[in-house]
């Protein structure tokens, strides 16, 4: 896929704001995952809007349900967060997220320069909660298909450029974006489950769509145990193997085991 890739170059307020965010040393790096779930919130109110005059604009079964996943992936260290919100279009990807300065970029620098205040008190007051990603990645991925144009691929790992890549596996979204976050070794908490839900509890006060986080759960199940006997068996003394036959089975057992599933946090 990299060798297909457009590069492109971060507009110099981007860049600074990046900067500045990932050079941040105040503590509170938790505003990532509200400022991302807001962005979410905003993509899937968006498509709702526009189905309200065109219907099509939702699909049909699992694509027409407006919602928000979050999924840690404990082996590859990254924190995914998905929606069915209206997604982007390549275009759309390359201005939004990297060429185009928008004021509350250029305002939010600004205002770190006047008053040196903390990025992550001023990060959601001027619209530039995507580049929270950074408090806790060294890359990000956005993956993103909009009903108007192919599913492609945004990376970058917060240095002056980022690629742009028709996605080669196809259209996998249907709609919507996922957001995929490889996380720098000492943030490898938020891949923590019971943190992660109460992270969502504290952050989707407002947020009118269900959340969905992969949760794991251990439940009891009744299973045929497994013939104890080796095929040596026969080698065994035979009064031994006379009274072990005597001896009565349970014809199931009872074990523990994990499963996972999407499970809706609730507020």
């Amino acid at each position: 896929m990299r060798e297909l890739a457009e590069q492109h170059q971060f507009q110099a307020e981007v860049s600074e704001l990046m900067n500045i965010i990932i050079n941040s040393l105040y503590s509170n790096k938790d505003v990532f995952l509200r400022e991302l779930i807001s962005n979410a919130s905003d993509a899937l109110d968006k498509i709702r809007f526009l189905s309200l005059t065109d219907p099509d604009q939702l699909g049909e079964g699992d694509q027409s349900k407006l919602h928000i996943h979050i999924k840690a992936d404990q082996e590859n260290k990254i924190l995914h967060i998905s929606d069915t919100g209206i997604g982007m279009t390549k275009d759309e990807l390359i201005n939004n997220l990297g060429r185009i300065a928008k004021s509350g970029t250029k305002k939010f620098v600004q205002k770190i320069h006047e008053t040196g205040g903390d990025p992550n008190s001023l990060i959601g007051q001027f619209g530039v909660g995507f580049y929270s990603a950074f408090l806790v990645a060294d890359k990000v991925v956005v993956t993103s298909k909009n009903n108007s144009d192919k599913q492609w691929v945004w990376e970058s790992n917060a240095k002056d450029s980022f690629t742009v890549t028709e996605d080669p596996k196809g259209d996998t979204l249907g709609r919507g974006t996922r957001i995929s976050l490889h996380l720098k070794e000492e943030q490898y908490g938020y891949l923590d489950q019971a943190k992660i839900e109460n992270l969502i509890r504290k952050y989707s006060e407002f947020i009118n769509f269900p959340i969905y986080l992969w949760a794991s759960r251990t439940e009891e199940k009744e299973v045929t145990p497994e013939a104890e006997e080796s095929d040596d068996s026969e080698e065994a003394d035979l009064d031994e193997t006379e009274e072990e036959e005597e001896e009565e089975k349970p014809k199931t057992k009872t074990v523990k085991e994990t499963v996972w599933e999407w499970a809706r946090t609730l507020r």
